[in-house]
């Protein structure tokens, strides 16, 4: 992977948001359709781990999705996939109080740490992986667009509900046109979501763009569909 400091000029400077830079290598030769689901053993244990801790119910999905954004460039640029989880889901556990930077050090618990209940049982930990958690929720306005209308996309700077905030826009997307394909109804906003300021569910929107709008390389006839909300579009100022 190349230099990890490279700033898209629209990109909020997070570690993750690399897509329409250049100058990162990735081998995907590597990848085989009969690999085992889990690489090595503690890939398995460091998903059951991060399972178990959330259903504690202190933080939710979006605020451990930022967890993982909030780690340091270098760290995001050297950590494998699973180390990405377990080094923010550590970071989640000291914020939210489950335990001490001293008992990751010392890896085991000091005895001034009260008991949690057992929270998740194997079965429940099975119906929750099976199901997902749906976050389709009803809206309270009609949505402010329609199917087949241009819209020009924001920044994350402009979207996100705090500064360096999480956001679902990509810095590739930003200021671009589009067309809306589909809506989705009102949906979790995960902007407001990871900071735990409310659900605020929004109108959720496909947006099919031109891949050559949103990549120099791309072909004049591909089309990159993503699902974005209604905060992260405005009309398109040729409508």
């Amino acid at each position: 992977m190349g230099n990890i400091h490279k700033t898209h000029p629209l990109s909020r400077g997070l570690p993750h948001d690399l897509g329409g830079q250049t100058g990162y290598c990735f081998d995907f030769s590597a990848v085989q359709a009969d690999e085992p689901v889990f690489a090595q053993t503690w890939h398995g244990r460091a998903l059951a781990v991060t399972i178990a801790a959330a259903a504690h119910g202190k933080w939710n999905l979006d605020a451990s999705r930022h967890a993982r954004e909030l780690l340091s460039p270098e760290d995001y640029a050297s950590f494998s996939y699973y180390e990405k989880w377990i080094s923010a889901l550590a970071d989640l556990l000291v914020q939210h109080g489950l335990v001490t930077e001293q008992e990751l050090v010392n890896t085991k618990a000091s005895q001034y740490s009260p008991p949690l209940p057992a929270s998740l049982t194997a079965e429940k930990a099975q119906k929750m992986i099976s199901t997902g958690g749906p976050t389709n929720r009803p809206l309270q306005v009609k949505p402010k667009f329609n199917l087949a209308q241009k819209v020009s996309t924001k920044t994350p700077e402009m979207v996100a509900i705090q500064p360096g905030g999480h956001t679902r826009l990509p810095g590739y997307a930003s200021l671009k046109t589009g067309i809306i394909t589909a809506c989705h109804g009102g949906h979790i906003l995960p902007d407001s979501h990871a900071h735990f300021k409310g659900e605020a569910p929004e109108p959720l929107y496909t947006v099919s763009f031109k891949a050559s709008d949103l990549f120099a390389t791309a072909h004049d006839k591909d089309e990159v569909r993503l699902d974005l909300w209604e905060r992260y579009l405005e009309p398109a100022h040729d409508d």
